[in-house]
């Protein structure tokens, strides 16, 4: 694979539109529609700008890439009005399964990061069938309510003081009103290293004038520490994550060696995963955005697991 540099590639090609399951989906594709299928699912706050480098490069490889934008971002739109805004972690994953059966999609690579590495690892785990492998960065991210009430160390709540602050009306209040400059501040302390411009920045904060956003990325912090219910027909679903199943499918895990947001240690999650399972650190102040920060890193691992 030749040698990028990233930030290279400032945008896509066309947005396309579909409905799948409660949506109506925005996504970018790129690659031969005959090539294998990689979905790359990006997370909170970032949007699918953080491939905008990665698929080039594994559409030249062959691959059809899809590019979804999550519930609560970008074009993605609820197809009703009555449709409760829910962001916890099994609904996204419902989300993705819904949009590769509008697609027609029988089963693909996964890959992601973040809300998208979580949302990849259900899939993988729930439905490996539909998942031919996995690429996961941060490992395993799959957690349920009960874990999220438990009290941390005093350094690893601190870590996670946005998700206290979410827990207020007046974080609530302070998200809506302040989100762009919410999202660059996270941006800054997850990726201490990343020098990206504004430009970079601006792409990616425009996904989060969604009318949608505030209240899914509310509810899905309040949710991880049960504060917010969730929806009773995901219950079961929840019940099985809540249980911590092994990910049998073939799996690379991904970390920067610079990664400022809140992540496990690689030994903790190294037996979640029972099939082929190979971890790289990736090196050179690479942060929390991976692909996006280390984009041939991230292609490469996804070649590679396609190979397990």
């Amino acid at each position: 694979m030749n040698t990028l540099k990233p930030g290279t590639n400032t945008s896509f090609g066309s947005l396309k539109q579909i409905d799948a399951g409660v949506l109506n989906v925005g996504y970018v594709e790129a690659g031969p529609t005959d090539g294998r299928t990689v979905i790359l699912l990006h997370g909170w706050p970032y949007d699918i700008h953080s491939y905008v480098d990665v698929a080039p490069l594994l559409a030249k490889a062959g691959y059809r890439v899809i590019v979804p934008y999550l519930r609560g971002y970008g074009t993605t739109r609820f197809l009703s009005s009555e449709t409760f805004r829910n962001g916890q972690q099994s609904v996204v994953a419902v989300d993705l399964i819904a949009l590769m059966d509008a697609l027609k999609m029988s089963k693909a690579i996964l890959a992601g990061f973040d809300w998208g590495a979580r949302t990849a690892d259900i899939i993988a785990a729930l439905w490996p069938q539909r998942c031919k492998a996995l690429v996961s960065v941060s490992g395993y991210l799959i957690g349920s309510q009960q874990a999220g009430k438990m009290p941390l160390p005093p350094q690893a709540e601190l870590q996670w003081w946005y998700q206290y602050y979410f827990a207020t009306e007046r974080g609530r209040a302070g998200y809506e009103q302040y989100r762009h400059d919410f999202a660059r501040l996270i941006w800054q302390l997850a990726s201490p290293h990343w020098d990206f411009d504004d430009a970079i920045f601006e792409r990616s904060a425009a996904s989060f004038d969604n009318p949608d956003h505030v209240s899914i990325v509310i509810h899905n912090y309040r949710w991880r520490l049960g504060l917010a219910a969730g929806e009773p027909h995901y219950d079961e679903l929840e019940k099985r994550l809540a249980q911590g199943p092994d990910i049998t499918v073939p799996t690379i895990t991904l970390e920067g060696d610079a990664n400022g947001a809140p992540h496990p240690d690689a030994s903790s999650y190294a037996k979640k995963f029972s099939g082929r399972y190979a971890h790289r650190i990736i090196k050179g102040g690479v942060g929390h955005n991976l692909p996006q920060e280390a984009p041939q890193a991230f292609a490469q691992a996804v070649i590679d697991v396609d190979s397990f």
